[in-house]
């Protein structure tokens, strides 16, 4: 089995650079292919994709020094020292939430600012790739003009989103073809060419995109006209379809535990996303009676664990009530979350609560406190773990900048924000603002 995590990196995401690199051979990691290009963060194998830091073990996922397993029996952290005196933030504090929010026109005239050069310089050519490992980074080019066609209903961007997705799909191989795939099996995918997982099928690299895929999709279920609309709606048959037989089907059938039922919580919720979203659009009564068991099991009774995504919440260290959680199932043990995994599992639970399924305000305003009190205690503080420990490099684009959708105080911190400043960011900034009323 052949299964990644994202490794913390220390300083600030160098997202063009990277970007760029990752295509030219050159980022600035020895083993090249292994930065992830938009977080900044190290992609590594690692056996069960177990996230580890400094003060983790590599067997277990649990801190080396984190002796009592109950959250409730660790002392909180200590808050960090404000970066100015109580009453100037708590001035300063005012006069923001007086300030009108950046609108949605605004957040645009940014991310075109960015738009072609990324599409040309990264998006574009990944999306070509016969490697399935540039998929991976493909999802935030997907998800940054789904988001951008959902904040403004300009079908440019909707456009840019399909074009991405058929050229994956155009580029798709039967199993068998495929000279070193470890099923050679019926369905169609790719290959990685990534050094340690050559010519393997790797679940983790189309999942992690093809979440994005789902949602766009539904996105054109759920917009009428572009239901109704015969270019649109043709696209979408065949990606609909193509998804439940060579994306759902293949790796359920290939395995669910091993390759649905994931061994972290972020990589389970990439799979939770994506059968919440078939099980609002397919039409086949059988196919939704199953997609509902995997959203519902990786919510709340995992087959292959005793645990769950709700079943790893804990009260949080925020003065507010809050979460904590360990990526890995059962584990209580701080640090808890690496917070560049937490985006993942936080995009998931975002569009669950927005689709009225599973998740709740309540949830929503404890992932706020974890994130705004937490994780980014002040502007320019970020933790590397949901327990408020390790410094991080403040990339938020995947998962957690989609909060904002729910807070305008919070939307304007992330205004402020400079880190991670892409396409994907602009986007998120604009629907959460469209959302916000803006």
């Amino acid at each position: 089995m052949f299964d990644f995590c994202l490794r913390s990196t220390r300083g600030l995401a160098m997202t063009s650079f990277l970007s760029l690199a990752l295509i030219a051979g050159l980022a600035c990691d020895p083993n090249a292919e292994m930065v992830d290009p938009d977080s900044g963060q190290v992609v590594t194998p690692d056996g069960e994709e177990v996230a580890v830091g400094p003060d983790v073990t590599a067997d277990t996922g649990e801190g080396a020094e984190a002796a009592p397993e109950l959250v409730a029996a660790l002392p909180t952290p200590a808050p960090a020292s404000p970066e100015a005196p109580a009453t100037e933030e708590s001035a300063l504090a005012t006069a923001a939430a007086t300030t009108p929010l950046r609108t949605v026109a605004a957040w645009e005239q940014l991310f075109l600012g960015r738009w072609n050069a990324e599409h040309t310089g990264t998006y574009l050519p990944l999306s070509n790739s016969l490697d399935s490992w540039q998929f991976y980074n493909l999802a935030y080019g997907i998800d940054a003009n789904t988001a951008m066609y959902r904040a403004t209903g300009k079908t440019q961007y909707l456009d840019r989103a399909l074009l991405y997705v058929n050229n994956v799909v155009n580029h798709a191989k039967v199993s068998s073809s495929l000279p070193k795939s470890q099923f050679k099996d019926s369905y169609l995918g790719w290959a990685s060419a990534r050094s340690d997982t050559l010519g393997k099928e790797v679940p983790l690299f189309e999942s992690y995109c093809w979440r994005y895929v789902t949602r766009m999709l539904r996105v054109i279920r759920e917009t009428p006209a572009l239901y109704g609309n015969a270019t649109y709606k043709a696209q979408y048959d065949k990606l609909l379809a193509f998804t439940e037989k060579n994306m759902f089907d293949k790796w359920y059938k290939r395995g669910a535990n091993a390759n649905v039922y994931r061994s972290t919580t972020h990589m389970a919720a990439h799979w939770a996303f994506m059968a919440m979203d078939l099980s609002r659009m397919t039409t086949d009564a059988t196919r939704k009676a199953t997609y509902l068991q995997v959203f519902n099991n990786i919510n709340r009774d995992l087959p292959n664990s005793t645990s769950s995504l709700r079943g790893q919440l804990r009260t949080g260290f925020a003065s507010t009530p809050s979460y904590f959680w360990s990526s890995v199932w059962g584990s209580t043990a701080r640090p808890g979350q690496d917070v560049a995994h937490s985006n993942g599992m936080m995009a998931f639970i975002v569009e669950a609560r927005d689709a009225g399924m599973e998740w709740t305000a309540d949830d929503i305003n404890k992932f706020k406190a974890t994130f705004n009190s937490v994780i980014w205690p002040s502007a320019t503080k970020y933790a590397d773990y949901v327990d408020g420990s390790g410094a991080g490099n403040g990339w938020f684009n995947d998962g957690l900048m989609k909060l904002g959708r729910y807070d305008a105080n919070l939307q304007r911190r992330l205004e402020a924000h400079k880190v991670g400043s892409n396409i994907d960011f602009y986007a998120q900034g604009a629907l959460n603002a469209k959302l916000l009323g803006q």
